[in-house]
């Protein structure tokens, strides 16, 4: 009788390794390693694992400029919610409020507390 390969074995052997090479002393070179490894953790299948190891692996190597990096990287990052950018353009949107705006509205929210609205 042949012994069938247990899945869970094939699991472990396919299973792709956390990259450990990361560089305190180097700013930049720690920045990028914090973002790859927050979006190696958050994706859970193995080739976007192994696709996030080759784009850090080239980083290191000098291979990749840092604006290539985070090109690469930004379709595998959770963080990024499209609701937060306008149409075609990846700059962050920011609401802000007039300060005499604000406090307008912080007087008619107290004025309706003390009354009881």
């Amino acid at each position: 009788m042949t012994k069938e390969p247990n899945k869970t074995d094939e699991k472990a052997i396919s299973t792709v390794p956390k990259l450990l090479i990361d560089r305190p002393d180097n700013f930049r070179f720690h920045a990028a390693y914090l973002v790859y490894s927050d979006a190696w953790d958050k994706n859970t299948q193995q080739e976007v694992r192994l696709k996030l190891n080759e784009i850090l692996e080239a980083l290191s190597k000098n291979e990749i400029e840092y604006e290539s990096f985070y090109r690469q990287i930004s379709q595998y990052r959770v963080e990024f919610n499209p609701e937060h950018f306008r149409s075609g353009d990846f700059r962050p949107r920011i609401e802000t409020q007039r300060k005499k705006d604000w406090r307008k509205r912080e007087e008619r929210s107290r004025r309706n507390e003390r009354h009881g609205r």
